[in-house]
């Protein structure tokens, strides 16, 4: 009888985001990807470090913007306390120096809200694969 190749695991990605509309526009776009598997959405980056730490998924999509703890401060603070976690910045921002902060903070990837439709999957992929 012939083995059956074994279905990779998805990759299991917490969104952050403030706005919920957008957080759960993009949770449906991601659920059509059988490659991904959202398993949470944080409101803020406080909020994003605790859940990192409780459900400790593949990659974090991380907004800049946001109340309580900016994304940049939370993906620092996910980044020291997990090493190994993977962090993708998603802002409406293209300002130099927000890529540079976050790069600084230890995001793997930076991706503007504009080009979702057509990079995002890629952009999650890659970077966790990585």
């Amino acid at each position: 009888m012939p083995r059956r190749a074994k279905k990779p695991k998805p990759l299991r990605v917490l969104i952050a985001d403030d706005h919920r509309l957008f957080a759960e526009a993009l949770e449906a776009i991601l659920a059509a990807e059988s490659r991904i598997e959202v398993v949470g959405r944080a409101r803020n980056g406080a909020e994003a470090l605790e859940m990192v730490l409780d459900l400790n998924p593949d990659l974090v999509l991380m907004d800049i913007s946001m109340p309580v703890m900016d994304g940049v401060e939370a993906t620092r603070r996910i980044r020291e306390a997990r090493p190994e976690a993977c962090v993708l910045m998603l802002t409406g921002s293209s300002a130099a120096a927000d890529v540079d902060r976050s790069r600084d903070a230890g995001a793997a990837g930076y991706v503007t809200k504009d080009r979702i439709a057509s990079e995002l999957v890629d952009a999650i992929v890659e970077s966790a694969t990585r």
